[in-house]
């Protein structure tokens, strides 16, 4: 499905993960576009974190007097990730020409014990895009629960942010310690985002605003109802990830996930736009 607005454009595939597929503005790229033959939604140019954000690891947590296992269900990772909005179906509810709106309904599974109901609004305006990705616990029980968008950004010269801290991660990229936020370069001061080392790491703290800076013009990434920013970056390639989540990765294991009541709801919103 397609939607336009000014100089921005954008394809979807809502059965295919609610994924987003390409956001382009005046014809070029600012998200990395699926590639046609593509298989995998790791290719995607971004799809949503529902119910829970990035790791868990061995899939297992405690949850009162229980003990919650997750299987994997990603074959290039050892942990489960990313919840399991981003492989499923998700059904159209509304759609015109500037805006999608999808849900997804689940029951509850070996994958994730307890139902809700997400969806996930669209919207193209020609400032650029706006993704408001909703969860409602349908359980009879408190839900614990991180949100989280993952945008492949294609990768421009230099990104700025500033944050509070990041989680330092061992080789498995699971959180080990908080550190101060510059370990890693400063990001406050504009980063160059070609480098020779990976960072895949979330940095807590974070003020919702993001800056991209690009030949073709900057592009501002803001979000709400996201404290923390995962930034991936790997070595040799052109594109990197700036995720604003509600949560770290693993975060159930770190006393650090939300609970969502019975029949509450909540959001996170991010906007990928002109500076």
């Amino acid at each position: 499905m397609r939607l336009a607005a000014g100089d921005w454009a954008l394809e979807a595939a809502p059965t295919r993960g609610g994924a987003v597929l390409t956001l382009t503005r005046a014809g070029r790229d600012i998200l990395r576009p699926t590639p046609d033959d593509s298989a995998s939604p790791t290719d995607y140019a971004c799809f949503p974190l529902v119910p829970y954000a990035n790791r868990i690891a061995d899939g297992t947590f405690a949850w009162g007097d229980r003990t919650i296992t997750l299987p994997r269900n990603h074959p290039d990772h050892a942990h489960p990730l990313h919840g399991i909005g981003w492989l499923r179906a998700w059904q159209v509810t509304h759609a015109d020409a500037r805006e999608l709106v999808m849900r997804l309904d689940h029951e509850g599974d070996e994958h994730w014990p307890w139902a809700f109901a997400a969806e996930q609004r669209l919207a193209l305006s020609p400032a650029g895009l706006t993704v408001t990705l909703a969860l409602h616990n349908r359980a009879a029980e408190a839900m614990p629960f991180s949100l989280g968008l993952h945008p492949y950004f294609m990768r421009g010269e230099r990104l700025t942010f500033t944050a509070g801290g990041l989680w330092l991660a061992d080789a498995e990229m699971l959180p080990t310690r908080h550190a101060p936020a510059n370990t890693l370069g400063d990001w406050s001061r504009g980063g160059m985002l070609e480098r020779a080392d990976l960072i895949d790491h979330c940095y807590t703290g974070w003020n919702g605003q993001a800056t991209i800076a690009r030949a073709d013009g900057d592009v501002m990434l803001s979000a709400e109802g996201a404290s923390a920013l995962h930034l991936y970056l790997p070595p040799e390639q052109d594109f990197f990830c700036a995720e604003p989540v509600s949560a770290m990765p693993d975060a159930f294991n770190h006393d650090q996930g939300a609970l969502l009541a019975p029949g509450a709801r909540t959001q996170i919103t991010m906007t990928i736009g002109n500076a």
